[in-house]
């Protein structure tokens, strides 16, 4: 008996099936998306992220929103509002600060997607935040705190009663 592979379906190398594409493109998304964690205070934007993994704007927006349910830009703006809790928690920084730090240009836009996803104003949440959040540990802070999307709202369960 032959020890010699079998051959690949239809005359196609493996490497060009379609699995092996969509694995190759989850890869690509991945380093999308390691890149977007790791440099959100830099500005991004879809072209340069596309350009990155070497695909075009709208099929990386169309593979990533299929992917991780949201579009590059929700997924970067979400990560920008984690941050920023977390720094209105130290209270340290003002929120002018805070909203520059994360790497928002806008106090306006930042303010005005902070309310979206965490439900109240920076401002108010800065207040609020650290008598909530005293005496816990910031890494269980951080996973209580994370900001919830209107439409994640009723599909999760609640994270403190």
């Amino acid at each position: 008996m032959s020890s010699r592979p079998a051959p690949a379906a239809a005359g196609k190398s493996p490497e060009a099936t379609p699995e092996a594409q969509r694995l190759r493109d989850l890869a690509r998304l991945r380093r999308v998306r390691d890149r977007i964690d790791r440099e959100y205070a830099q500005p991004l934007d879809v072209e340069a992220l596309a350009r990155g993994v070497h695909m075009s704007a709208g099929h990386l927006s169309r593979q990533f929103r299929q992917a991780y349910g949201e579009s590059p830009y929700s997924y970067l703006m979400t990560r920008r509002i984690e941050r920023a809790m977390t720094l209105l928690r130290l209270g340290e920084l003002s929120v002018t600060e805070v909203c520059f730090a994360v790497g928002c240009s806008s106090l306006g836009t930042f303010s005005t997607r902070f309310t979206e996803l965490v439900g109240i104003p920076p401002s108010v949440y800065r207040r609020q935040a650290r008598d909530e959040t005293a005496g816990i540990p910031p890494c269980v802070a951080k996973k209580v705190t994370r900001p919830v999307r209107n439409r994640e709202a009723t599909t999760r369960a609640p994270q403190l009663a």
